[in-house]
């Protein structure tokens, strides 16, 4: 499949160079607002083909696919705009700026038969399919919490008095839109939606929140999730059952998992994966579009939308706007 990358920077390279793994990969082209930045990461990476206009690039010819790493309040609009163009769409997370643009999305790609999946790496790991697969050796699943709280390097500019990109509501960014997503993720493809939000954070000066942490409820269980750019974090994720608790050493990476009995016994049921997590996530993406599909049955469009929903929700109990927001 021959892939055109929307955004240059690191997690674009990640990207590409997890996607130079994976049989059928095939770069072809790099947008940035700048040709000087879209020829320096084609030529770094033998892309024969550089844009400074998605709409020459999406309507080129030279490309089935498109992967977006621009900002969070652009997804929507470039992804509809790829979409439209006939393109497939793999869109980093969070796949737009809250629950209205996600449904364009999703239209968009029903209206033109094309695919469309959230990149959330983490559940598409091996570890994640591990977790799936033994979580019934827990017995009634009581607790799940999960944090996921990285200090950011951009925040100690934001402490300086200069606010980039991730602390800018803007551009649809924050602790719970950026990191918090990961939490998110997991817990609502294993226990579903939940039926009450509780939600709390720091909102900084700038409109986006510092750190956060929720409470869902469900009916015979809740989760208690936790997610910050201006902290760290070190605890290991847990699924508390009554029989056993499952240890996940990093909800976003899944390096790790293990499974705890009351009596003592510890079993292992991590399972072997790449260091380059993307690579899943593409091998993914390849397979649905190779078969015909128009979802993952994963990171489905339905797991997209409610996470957003789920957001949007906790935005609104924390008092955060987004200029996109304005649009609904």
């Amino acid at each position: 499949m021959r892939f055109g990358v929307i955004g240059t920077n690191w997690i674009t390279e990640e990207f590409i160079q997890a996607g130079q793994e994976v049989e059928g990969f095939s770069l072809q082209a790099v947008y940035s607002r700048t040709i000087e930045r879209a020829k320096e990461i084609a030529e770094k990476y033998h892309a024969p083909f550089a844009y400074s206009s998605l709409e020459e690039m999406a309507a080129s010819k030279n490309i089935d696919a498109v992967y977006i790493a621009s900002p969070n309040s652009c997804h929507a609009e470039q992804a509809i705009q790829c979409m439209d163009a006939g393109l497939h769409v793999l869109c980093e997370k969070p796949l737009a700026s809250n629950a209205f643009e996600v449904e364009e999305m999703i239209e968009a790609a029903k209206r033109n038969d094309v695919l469309l999946m959230e990149a959330v790496k983490s559940t598409l790991l091996p570890n994640f399919f591990a977790i799936q697969d033994n979580l019934h050796k827990l017995g009634k699943v009581r607790r799940f919490i999960a944090s996921n709280c990285q200090y950011s390097s951009r925040y100690d500019a934001y402490r300086e008095g200069k606010v980039l990109r991730a602390f800018d509501p803007a551009f649809s960014n924050g602790a719970l839109m950026d990191i918090g997503i990961y939490c998110l993720y997991p817990l609502l493809i294993l226990f579903g939606r939940p039926d009450g939000i509780k939600a709390e954070g720091i909102v900084l000066d700038s409109g986006v929140d510092g750190e956060g942490s929720m409470l869902l409820k469900y009916r015979e269980m809740d989760a208690i999730v936790s997610f910050s750019k201006i902290t760290t974090s070190y605890q290991p994720a847990e699924i508390q059952g009554e029989d056993a608790t499952m240890v996940i050493d990093r909800i976003n990476h899944l390096k790790e998992v293990d499974i705890r009995y009351r009596d003592g016994r510890i079993e292992q049921v991590t399972r072997p994966q790449t260091p380059k997590t993307m690579h899943y996530e593409i091998r993914e993406f390849l397979h649905l579009a190779r078969s015909g599909a128009r979802q993952s049955a994963t990171n489905s469009h339905e797991i997209s939308k409610m996470a957003m929903q789920v957001m949007d929700e906790a935005r609104r109990q924390m008092g955060i706007v987004f200029p996109a927001d304005r649009k609904e």
